[in-house]
């Protein structure tokens, strides 16, 4: 294991020091815990709360800031932090207009997430959740019940957050996160695993001329392993399951996410992103918004996925191109 680290159990916690250090001026870390704080919190606007295992980076500290999300909870390397953690981030977004939790599909983030709503709820603070499940790839598998949430959740605090910053209420935060999660789709392929600090092995291992489709962002089982092929095949095979979920029509309107996992460069994610246009030209759908880069990795890992929004509603497109002031986005 080669990584630029000192004790590998020491990695979160020094990590979101050095986040601080560098962007001071936009959030802050929570009485030294996992909770990473934005420093333009508003009164009476719906505070934005989202976060799991650590490992993801960007995400999801790096979407915390005037437009995304209030709070960020960081836990342990691929583990989701605590219900008390959560309870600490709720209470500290809490302006006067409830808190709405964003959640991956995860079983430990769902459980956690969930029971510091209720402890929250004791506290008189009104708190709204949706549960994010866009990765096509499998129905269930590790650590998961249904669909995995992956990189589709980074829009879901993109077009949320911008219904927050206008001030948009709790109930219609919720009824806006409801419309728009079941029209983000997400598909991916991994050429490697993934290196946990602790571990220090990778999760698991692919010969050096294979690939699978669907890993997850934890490493989780795909759905078909092949040998290496070029980015124009990838996206053949990426875009036909994709096209198979929606069942798009000529004229529909979609928003595009590439996706990096962590090791691959942006040369690569611009080649795989041209060859998705071609295909999506060639069914002659209108792609209204676009964006690439590494947004939901897994540590290391070499791959990248795909997500495509539906934009059904032209104030989904609105929300998506809103002015925000993160690190990440």
């Amino acid at each position: 294991m080669k990584k630029i680290i000192n004790q590998p159990e020491a990695v979160v916690d020094e990590m979101l020091d050095g986040l601080v250090f560098t962007h001071g001026d936009i959030l802050k870390r929570l009485n030294g815990s996992g909770v990473m704080l934005g420093n333009q919190l508003q009164k009476n606007k719906v505070g934005l709360v989202s976060g799991g295992g650590s490992g993801h980076e960007p995400a999801h500290a790096g979407f915390v800031g005037k437009g995304m999300l209030s709070a960020a909870v960081c836990g342990p390397v691929f583990t989701s932090p605590t219900p008390d953690q959560v309870l600490e981030a709720i209470q500290a977004t809490e302006q006067g207009a409830g808190v709405f939790l964003i959640i991956k599909n995860y079983s430990g983030d769902v459980m956690n997430f969930e029971m510091a709503q209720e402890l929250a709820e004791m506290e008189d603070i009104q708190v709204q959740t949706v549960i994010v499940d866009d990765d096509i790839a499998v129905e269930d598998s590790t650590y998961t019940a249904g669909k995995r949430g992956v990189a589709g959740t980074v829009l879901v605090h993109k077009i949320l957050g911008g219904a927050a910053d206008q001030g948009a209420s709790l109930s219609e935060i919720k009824s806006l996160a409801d419309k728009v999660v079941p029209n983000i789709k997400t598909l991916g392929v991994a050429l490697t695993g993934a290196t946990a600090p602790e571990v220090g092995h990778p999760g698991f291992t692919l010969a050096e001329d294979e690939l699978e489709f669907g890993v997850g962002i934890h490493g989780e089982p795909g759905y078909r392993k092949e040998k290496i092929m070029s980015s124009k095949e990838l996206a053949k095979e990426i875009v036909g399951k994709l096209k198979a979920a929606f069942q798009w029509q000529v004229g529909d309107k979609f928003g595009l996410l590439v996706n990096g996992l962590g090791s691959t460069p942006l040369m690569e994610q611009y080649i795989f992103m041209n060859d998705v246009k071609e295909l999506l030209a060639a069914d002659e759908l209108e792609i209204s918004f676009k964006k690439v880069g590494d947004y939901m990795t897994a540590i290391d890992m070499a791959g990248l996925s795909l997500t495509m929004v539906k934009l059904d509603e032209p104030e989904w497109l609105e929300y998506l191109n809103y002015p925000v002031q993160t690190i990440a986005w």
